[in-house]
């Protein structure tokens, strides 16, 4: 099936949203059945932050790669070999037997799932212009959330009725029949006249301060999502005694303030745009919205009900997914299509890494008696830093030029 340009570009965001969900399905089912694993296998609380360390270790450490993989392979091939990869590694964990079965499984599904973000951020980059890129991320970056709210739906409810192996199978094997719809698709991007501009090497990259910028952003709004993520389940059963099969409920409902913080992460700089406000002036002042929503999250630990709790969880995941959106804004603003996924491999590799002291450090709190209050405050002031960063490395956001967004989808 061949499609060409207009409106039927957004083939290509509605595909990348469901690889995205699915990718979210599969790294989420973890934690939401933690406690029946943690039963069968005897697991500790270090065990289980072990496991969500080496997945986001191998993540990091292939992203590095893969945003150079999708540059150079083309979005068809790459995205498509990612995406069957991470979803037979999702199906092998109904296989493990033990910790190291898992940790195997989860380092696999890491690597391969590192494709997703900067094939999401390059398919904004090519097939749209710069008046349509952030609504077309902002849909995108809904994806993750739409995810996280199927999954403590569906879940649980799924592992009690077929057990905890089905849902893991289950899960892997639509990502597989997604593998096929993609390849039967075929959009043509928004390319220009001329020739194929030179690719810009990784040496250049690195000496970049727009890249700085972006990395460092990313490593503080980064760590906020991957312990949240990794833990969310785990503090509604800690502070509330919510079992499995309810600590969904409040999750879910988390997941849904996220999924409204990324589509108004897209339509706010758009919409300030439209109104004749300058590219760095929108992006810049979203970012500030968003840093100072998720200020009051620490107060989850005054409140008596879990509900109540996941109102200002919410909000704090609502401006997480709003900033998300804008940085990944900032990146195709400031990156030609070319190099967009390798700037956003390198920035996410960084984020990824830092991640992994976020969530042993939840396991060292716990362990201690200190609980959540240490990483709340942390989630808290992170984004008015990582904006503050952004503003001192680049005071001003000048768009790459429309002429270099040109790039061929089939390889």
């Amino acid at each position: 099936m061949s499609k060409t340009g207009g409106a039927t570009r957004w083939a290509i965001v509605a595909m990348v949203f469901f690889a995205i969900m699915l990718n979210y399905v599969d790294r989420q089912i973890l934690a939401l059945l933690k406690p029946t694993l943690e039963a069968e296998f005897q697991w500790s609380n270090q065990d289980y932050a072990n496991m969500v360390s080496a997945f986001q270790f191998s993540a990091a450490v292939a992203f590095l790669g893969t945003g150079w993989f999708i540059d150079r392979v083309g979005l068809r091939l790459g995205f498509a070999i990612g995406v069957a990869v991470w979803s037979i590694a999702g199906m092998a964990h109904a296989f493990a037997t033990g910790v190291l079965g898992f940790v195997i499984a989860r380092v696999v599904l890491g690597a391969a799932e590192s494709i997703g973000t900067p094939a999401a951020v390059k398919s904004a980059a090519t097939y749209f212009r710069q008046e349509e890129r952030s609504i077309a991320l902002g849909v995108g970056n809904t994806a993750p959330n739409i995810g996280a709210i199927v999954t403590p739906l569906v879940i649980p409810a799924l592992a009690i009725v077929l057990g905890w192996k089905a849902a893991f199978l289950i899960a892997g094997g639509l990502g597989l029949v997604w593998v096929a719809v993609w390849f039967a698709i075929r959009v043509q991007p928004v390319a220009t006249d001329g020739p194929e501009p030179t690719p810009i090497a990784w040496s250049s990259l690195l000496r970049d301060r727009k890249v700085l910028a972006l990395a460092i952003a990313k490593v503080l709004s980064d760590q906020v999502w991957f312990f949240m993520l990794s833990w969310l389940p785990d503090l509604f059963h800690r502070l509330f005694g919510l079992p499995q099969g309810t600590v969904g409920l409040p999750v879910a409902l988390v997941y849904v303030f996220a999924a409204a913080g990324a589509l108004t992460g897209g339509w706010l700089p758009t919409r300030l745009m439209a109104m004749g406000w300058s590219v760095d002036r929108a992006r810049k002042v979203t970012l500030l919205i968003y840093a100072l929503l998720i200020l009051p999250v620490s107060l989850v630990l005054v409140v008596s009900s879990p509900w109540s709790a996941a109102l200002l969880l919410g909000l704090g995941l609502f401006a997480h997914q709003g900033f998300s959106t804008n940085l990944f804004g900032f990146a195709t603003d400031v990156f030609p299509a070319r190099v967009v996924g390798s700037a956003i491999g390198m920035a996410a590799f960084c984020g990824n890494m830092w991640s992994i002291v976020l969530i042993q450090l939840a396991a060292v709190s716990i362990a201690n008696g200190w609980g959540y209050g240490p990483l709340l405050a942390i989630c808290s002031g992170s984004y008015l830093l990582a904006l503050g960063f952004i503003q001192m490395l680049v005071p001003v956001i000048v768009p790459v030029d429309e002429s270099e967004r040109g790039t061929a989808f089939a390889h």
